[in-house]
């Protein structure tokens, strides 16, 4: 442990920290100390805004992104490969000047009284993120890739007639193309630059299980959501069939007896981790996600609930299929009018299909008041559109190709006949300028809004409690399936398809 110490403190080492100065006296001083496995930490909490640091923004990847991503690669017959940088944050350039005194027990003889001057950023730094973000962009560029707009964090590099995609979160690298050898090559330039782990393809990412299959790509959370009933402890209670009982509706209920809120809040937000492969969860989690402040007893039993339904279903996942065509994008856009006992807004839904697997949905309570099942329908519809138009371009610009008109489907005609002019004046003159975007879209021709019966409406299952038939069938619907049963074996080297056999 003091070897790898010192290693850190070593000037010729990754924190490049120099020699030993005077401390001069206008610069603020920060303090360091070891954390974990021995590494060199800054007190990044005493930094002053406008001394220390200035900007502290650094993008990643959203998950939808990434889910786009594994639905091209699936569909395309992609590899997905993982690169980690080793000691990312070491890389980043510091554009202020930064001193911090020498660690305790680790001073120089005979220069105590010195500190150091940082030539490069260094973990707990606050702008360290933004620095190493900074440099990776540089070398991309460097490397002749051109960042997305729409996505900071997703770069495009054309080679010949080749595409090679990269999505960054912090030091994780989500490498994928329509050739292994310029992933290959991508690979050595990028370990030329940094010292890298080579992860190979993806199997594990941000806490998801990826497994990459001949005849496409799965996406599941089953040892997280094991994780989660066991820190719940409920990994042997009895299983249920749905999330949330039908029909019922919470409210603040202060006549009731509060519960632990920590206990409660913590496993929200862990269930809200799992919707990132499971939207049949999004409603539930998302009712129990209002009562965070003061949950009473029926809160967690409702969350009881979502867990023993959680029990029997942590198989539950994505699949991304292969296909031959190209893949087009379709939206779902649906609303439960009133919902809601404490202030009567509605719970708006929509799910996004890029071919026949979903890549976003999103379940929230509208922000204002509806008053009508169709004025709430046409907000929900708006609120679609609006993720309409960020995905139609980035997936061009992904692509390099015109992605063509979004189809929006909506089971309410009132409302669809709203969303294309301006009909039932009486009715709809006070609804907020800002959700009449949708028809503005309509309009310039980028999304188009059709009808689809109720039984087909692939967002019900977002705003609303569904009894046990039901639920199943608009689970399936939405496109959630057991990737146990499907075939895909979770198993490492049973994943991708081999690229030098296509040639």
């Amino acid at each position: 442990m003091l070897l790898r110490r010192k290693e850190e403190l070593n000037p010729d080492k990754k924190n490049q920290l120099p020699c030993t100065t005077t401390r001069p006296p206008a610069f603020c001083l920060i303090s360091l100390s070891l954390l974990y496995k021995a590494r060199l930490v800054a007190k990044g909490y005493v930094q002053q805004y406008g001394v220390d640091f200035e900007e502290v923004f650094a993008p990643v990847a959203r998950i939808e992104t990434i889910r786009l991503l594994i639905n091209l690669a699936a569909s395309h017959g992609w590899e997905i490969h993982h690169l980690d940088v080793k000691t990312a944050f070491l890389h980043g350039e510091l554009k202020e000047t930064v001193y911090v005194y020498q660690p305790e027990g680790f001073e120089r003889k005979g220069s105590e009284d010195k500190v150091y001057k940082l030539n490069k950023a260094l973990y707990g730094l606050r702008q360290a993120p933004r620095a190493w973000n900074n440099k990776l962009n540089h070398i991309l560029v460097e490397l002749q890739f051109l960042k997305c707009s729409k996505e900071p964090s997703v770069y495009r590099k054309e080679v010949s007639k080749d595409l090679l995609l990269i999505a960054i979160y912090v030091d994780d690298l989500f490498v994928t193309g329509t050739n292994l050898d310029i992933i290959n090559k991508f690979k050595e330039e990028m370990s030329s630059k940094f010292e890298m782990s080579n992860l190979g393809k993806l199997t594990y990412y941000l806490g998801i299980e990826v497994i990459q299959h001949k005849d496409g790509i799965a996406l599941n959370q089953n040892r997280y959501a094991l994780k989660i009933l066991e820190e719940a402890g409920m990994i042997d209670c009895n299983r249920v069939h749905t999330p949330m009982e039908m029909g019922l509706k919470f409210s603040k209920a202060e006549e009731e007896e509060e519960v632990d809120a920590t206990a409660y809040r913590k496993n929200v937000g862990c269930l809200r981790y799992l919707l990132h492969t499971r939207p049949d969860l999004s409603y539930c989690v998302g009712v129990l996600s209002r009562y965070m402040q003061s949950p009473r007893v029926s809160h967690a039993a409702a969350m009881k609930q979502c867990l023993r339904y959680l029990k029997g279903t942590t198989s539950l996942g994505l699949i991304f299929k292969r296909c031959e065509k190209i893949p087009k994008l379709v939206g779902y856009s649906d609303s439960s009018h009133n919902v809601d006992p404490d202030d009567g807004r509605s719970t708006a839904g929509h799910v996004f299909y890029l071919g026949e697997s979903p890549i976003t949905w999103c379940s929230s309570k509208q922000d204002v008041v509806a008053l009508s099942s169709c004025e709430a329908e046409f907000m929900a519809g708006t609120e679609a559109a609006k993720q309409a138009i960020w995905l139609q371009e980035l997936l061009s610009e992904i692509t390099g190709t015109v992605c063509g008109k979004v189809t929006i489907l909506i089971d309410n005609k009132s409302a669809i006949a709203l969303t294309k002019n301006p009909v039932f004046h009486g009715r709809s003159k006070h609804i907020h300028r800002r959700y009449h975007f949708i028809r503005e879209c309509v309009e310039t021709g980028q999304i188009e809004v059709e009808h689809v019966p109720g039984n087909e409406q692939k967002a019900d299952i977002l705003t609303k409690a569904l009894g046990r038939i039901k639920f199943k069938e608009m689970r399936d619907l939405v496109g959630v399936q057991d990737v146990v049963k499907e075939d895909f074996k979770l198993k490492g080297e049973n994943v991708g398809i081999s690229l030098k056999e296509k040639k």
